[in-house]
């Protein structure tokens, strides 16, 4: 893949399909303990999708969809495309005190699970390769 563009959304993605997954493994785990036993990927599925528990996770997940929607164009992304994409995926993934959906629960998420702090250090690891400035 020799489109920079493209190379930087691609880099994108996998940062936030990484931190999704520990997101999604974490509110599993919950859902597990304070609700009932998921009975495999079809049932994770289902909840992710309509089930309110897994609610503030659907953000991020349209996003990703969003990112790939933009590498699967039939004209390449152009590097405005990529730099708002990721000035966007930075506004995402800016956990808020006062803020309210996906920013809420993700700083809760932070003060619960270290694990989830690391996952954020990932992903401010994989802004900082592509270049991005936090206004974008």
């Amino acid at each position: 893949m020799a489109d920079p563009a493209a190379q930087r959304l691609t880099t994108l993605r996998n940062g936030l399909l990484r931190l999704h997954k520990h997101l999604l493994d974490l509110e599993r785990a919950a859902y597990e303990r304070d609700v009932a036993r998921i009975q495999g990927p079809g049932h994770l599925l289902d909840l992710l999708l309509n089930d309110p528990w897994f609610a503030w996770l659907r953000e991020l997940s349209q996003f990703v969809v969003l990112v790939d929607e933009t590498l699967d164009l039939d004209e390449p992304a152009t590097a405005a495309d990529a730099d708002r994409l990721i000035g966007e995926a930075r506004r995402l993934i800016s956990p808020g005190e006062n803020a309210d959906g996906f920013a809420r629960r993700y700083r809760e998420a932070m003060q619960r699970d270290a694990g989830a702090v690391l996952a954020h250090r990932d992903m401010m690891n994989v802004f900082a390769a592509l270049g991005s400035k936090h206004g974008d």
